[in-house]
C-alpha cells in the first residue's frame, strides 16, 4: 500500500491546527498514559494502522509493559492491568468514537463523569475527537505506518 498524498505537506495549516489540539491535549492535565491509552484504542477501533504503530510505540518507550499493552483491546477481560480511571476513559472512548451507532447513552455518560471531573472529561473527549480526525486522515491518504517502511 502506497500513501496517496502527503497531507502534511497539502493543508500545513490545517495539521498545524490539529498539533495546536494536540498540544492542548497534551499540557490538559490528563495523564499521559491514560491519553496515549485512549488514542491507541480510538485508532484500534477505526483500524488506522499509522497511529497503532505510533501510539503503541509511544506507550513502549514510556514504560507500558508489552502484556498491557496487547491487552488494549480486551481491556474489559484484563482485571485491575488498567487502573479505574483508565477503565472509565477507555469505556468513554469506544462509545464516543462509535457515536452513530451508541448515540452516547446516558449510562456511558454517568459513568465517565463519575469518574472525571467537567473539565477532565471535556479534554478527554477533545482527544477522542482529535484521534477519530487523525485517523481519518491516515486512512483516507494511507500513511504508511514504521513498522511497515522497512
Amino acid at each position: 500500500m502506497s500513501q496517496r498524498m502527503n497531507y502534511n505537506t497539502a493543508s500545513p495549516s490545517g495539521m498545524k491546527a490539529l498539533g495546536g489540539v494536540y498540544g492542548y491535549v497534551a499540557q490538559s492535565g490528563l495523564p499521559a498514559r491514560l491519553i496515549d491509552l485512549v488514542y491507541l484504542r480510538v485508532s484500534q477501533i477505526n483500524g488506522c494502522a499509522y497511529c497503532i504503530d505510533m501510539h503503541s510505540r509511544d506507550l513502549l518507550r514510556a514504560g507500558l509493559p508489552v502484556e498491557h499493552l496487547v491487552l488494549v483491546p480486551v481491556w474489559r477481560e484484563a482485571g485491575d492491568t488498567f487502573g479505574e480511571k483508565e477503565r472509565a476513559a477507555l469505556a468513554w472512548a469506544e462509545t464516543v468514537t462509535r457515536v452513530a451507532d451508541t448515540g452516547v447513552p446516558d449510562e456511558a455518560y454517568r459513568a465517565a463523569a463519575a469518574a472525571f471531573g467537567q473539565k477532565e472529561l471535556a479534554d478527554l473527549t477533545i482527544a477522542i475527537g482529535l484521534m477519530n480526525a487523525f485517523n481519518r486522515m491516515a486512512i483516507s491518504f494511507r500513511a504508511t505506518p514504521s513498522a511497515a517502511r522497512g
